[in-house]
């Protein structure tokens, strides 16, 4: 029986975004192993078939003693299973997986899913990241990319050239995110889905809904995620006075997106495509979002959304207002454009054949 060997930095994220990856893989009669940090999803993924087996390491740390310890325990656990193909995601499976790869001739498959800010931001932190991408993808047999941003930074400093190829995110399961009814419009409900940080616009979108409350009093601005902590006493405080309903942390985003009318994704992290934003629009709720790359792929502008220029809250306020003052058939056929696009664009099913082409023809 032919062996995958999957790396990745986190159960839950596994789970929610490649289940369908790894049971087309079981399907085929691979036998799939998965090497992850312990957490709430471990056993989901055991049930499912795979071989789980446990890493621990800080995925944000930069101690160089703990990279070499994690590049010295994948070599060795490429070198236990002895896998035919390793599927990799983020980036430190991503960059030292493949050097273990590649120095034991192991076909190796990464998937950029953002190159981060360390990448973003000019610097010495990015003329470093260069040269280990440079050095762990030299043998690598394909990188997908999931924005053309992300593939043509690797274009332009002659990375991994002739193994790119496109996909659209992680794309979604459009089961799963069935139509939801649309809400009735006594009330015009937002939402946000995120990680409650600087980066993903929180400021804007906060800064916005003190605006928009004060001057339209049946608007209701929710917001959902894990909230880090620069940002938890602004928040305690808006909800005390009325400006916002925090929802913490959601198990299920449909239950949210059930009872709003739009979802507000002012991000300018850099992500590879935004799967909040192909969450909401397969559920039929129209988005706002900025021109950042992997959120502007998914909105056709007037169509089933809006796009406004990041950091830019007066812009995000009249993106806002414009969503208000539409009639509620209007609103509801954007969400139904939303759903036709991701059917047509982003489909899970689309990744899924280009995995299994791609793990087939190694």
């Amino acid at each position: 029986m032919k062996k995958i060997l999957i790396l990745a930095n986190h159960d839950v994220y596994v789970y929610k975004f490649r289940r369908e990856i790894i049971e087309a893989l079981l399907e085929k009669g691979y036998e799939v192993y998965l090497s992850c940090p312990d957490g709430k999803r471990k056993v989901d993924l055991i049930e499912m078939g795979c071989k789980f087996i446990e890493v621990s390491y800080d995925r944000h740390g930069t101690n160089i003693f703990d990279e070499l310890k994690l590049m010295r325990y994948y070599k060795k656990l490429l070198k236990n299973i002895e896998p035919h193909v390793v599927l990799s995601y983020t980036i430190k499976p991503n960059l030292y997986g493949s050097m273990a790869a590649a120095r034991l001739k192991i076909p190796f498959v990464a998937n950029i899913t953002g190159l981060g800010s360390a990448v973003e931001n000019p610097g010495l932190l990015r003329q470093i990241t260069k040269v280990l991408y440079k050095y762990a993808f030299r043998k690598i047999k394909c990188v997908f990319f999931q924005n053309t941003e992300n593939m043509q930074f690797f274009v332009n400093n002659k990375l991994a050239l002739g193994k790119h190829k496109l996909i659209p995110g992680s794309g979604v399961n459009l089961n799963h995110y069935s139509v939801l009814e649309y809400p009735s419009d006594e009330t015009v409900e937002f939402v946000f889905i995120s990680r409650i940080m600087k980066e993903k616009g929180i400021d804007q979108y906060l800064e916005t809904a003190e605006f928009i409350r004060k001057k339209y009093g049946n608007t209701r601005f929710h917001i959902c995620g894990f909230c880090e902590e620069a940002y938890e006493e602004r928040l305690e405080q808006l909800q005390k006075d009325g400006i916002i309903t925090y929802h913490g942390m959601v198990s299920d985003v449909r239950e949210i997106l059930k009872i709003t009318h739009c979802t507000v994704h002012p991000t300018y992290y850099p992500e590879g495509m935004s799967n909040v934003l192909l969450e909401s629009s397969a559920s039929g709720r129209p988005v706002i979002t900025t021109a950042r790359s992997g959120c502007r792929e998914i909105v056709d502008e007037n169509v089933n959304g809006y796009i406004v220029p990041e950091k830019n809250s007066k812009e995000l306020i009249n993106a806002v207002e414009r969503f208000i003052s539409l009639p509620s058939e209007e609103k509801r056929l954007m969400g139904l454009a939303g759903r036709r696009k991701v059917e047509k664009e982003f489909s899970r099913e689309i990744v899924v054949e280009a995995y299994i082409k791609e793990v087939e023809t190694i």
